[in-house]
């Protein structure tokens, strides 16, 4: 049976294009992701050997080692895959999202364009709002801001504008290479 999807334009490095070091880390991301082979996405990086290795760092930095609560930060990387298209995003971070806490009915409703509905509170909705305004003007509109005030502090803003930029950029990097999705266990 035809794939629906395009072939990828850069195609995941086999384990002899990745080097040793990165094999050992896009094997390990197999693991944690419960995907059959090591994640596309870590393949593709990957064929840029130095950068990938600074990328997992960052990227680590932020997730899972970011001082956001996890559920939030979640949230906040599925609004920015249902705002760039990226579904490679999506199909990864709608499990964690689960782990993390969010509900079904989270998950479904970040997923619309119209958050004044849904199951949120009012941070969480300020939060996705953020998340909007950095997408469509690349920045937190002063309202918006200033209602997020008093439930984040300097650090969680630092965080929260790099969490949603640095997703914004993978999508970019995903639907350019046209990054496959993963095959799961």
């Amino acid at each position: 049976m035809a794939s629906s999807s395009p072939p990828p334009r850069i195609p995941p490095a086999k384990r002899a294009e990745l080097g040793f070091v990165n094999s050992i880390l896009t094997g390990i991301s197999a693991r944690a992701a419960g995907t059959k082979r090591p994640l596309n996405l870590f393949t593709t990086v990957g064929r840029n050997r130095s950068l990938f290795r600074r990328w997992l760092i960052f990227a680590g930095a932020l997730m899972p080692g970011g001082k956001l609560p996890r559920a939030d930060t979640e949230l906040v990387i599925l609004r920015v895959s249902h705002r760039t298209g990226a579904e490679y995003e999506a199909t990864h971070h709608r499990g964690i999202g689960r782990r993390a806490g969010l509900t079904e009915e989270e998950i479904e409703a970040v997923m619309e364009d119209d958050l004044s509905s849904g199951p949120w509170s009012e941070r969480r909705r300020l939060l996705l709002t953020a998340v909007d305004e950095l997408h469509d003007e690349r920045t937190i509109s002063e309202e918006t801001f200033v209602g997020l005030r008093p439930e984040l502090s300097d650090e969680d803003f630092v965080e929260l504008c790099m969490l949603a930029g640095h997703y914004s950029m993978v999508a970019g990097l995903i639907n350019s290479l046209g990054i496959q999705l993963d095959e799961h266990r």
